[in-house]
């Protein structure tokens, strides 16, 4: 089994239930080819970098998954015909320098979004009391 990472951007015009509907038929086409899903990382909406489809925005998710090689493909034809999404990218990790690369990834994903937005708002509030001290 290879280590994989998947980015995929999903139509803006849909509502939260409709987008998490289509992250679920993502993260199902990959389990149901025989792929164990490490963990996934809901980047949001976002402005993409160029119009596609009319669409000024893209609602971001990555997925880290572990498959076998030959099951790519498949699930990137069914990417292909999936109109719920507007683009996708599949990144493969394979020499060992990668493979830690991808572990620190996953293990930044898992760690609660609380911890990883709290970090830089910390740093903002101790300047910000200097400021006043001073």
């Amino acid at each position: 089994m290879r280590h994989y990472e998947n980015l995929v951007i999903v139509k803006p015009t849909f509502t939260a239930e409709e987008i998490q509907v289509s992250i679920k038929t993502i993260e199902e086409t990959i389990t149901s080819n025989g792929g164990e899903i490490a963990t996934t990382n809901a980047m949001g909406m976002r402005k993409l970098a160029y119009p596609i489809n009319k669409s000024e925005r893209g609602y971001y998710h990555v997925i880290y998954y572990k498959i076998a090689p030959a099951a790519i493909s498949e699930i990137e034809r069914r990417f292909r015909i999936n109109e719920d999404l507007l683009r996708f990218m599949t990144i493969k990790y394979d020499t060992n320098r990668e493979i830690a690369a991808w572990n620190k990834l996953v293990e930044k994903a898992q760690r609660p979004a609380s911890a990883q937005v709290r970090e830089p708002i910390e740093i903002a509030a101790s300047e910000f009391q200097a400021d006043e001290e001073e």
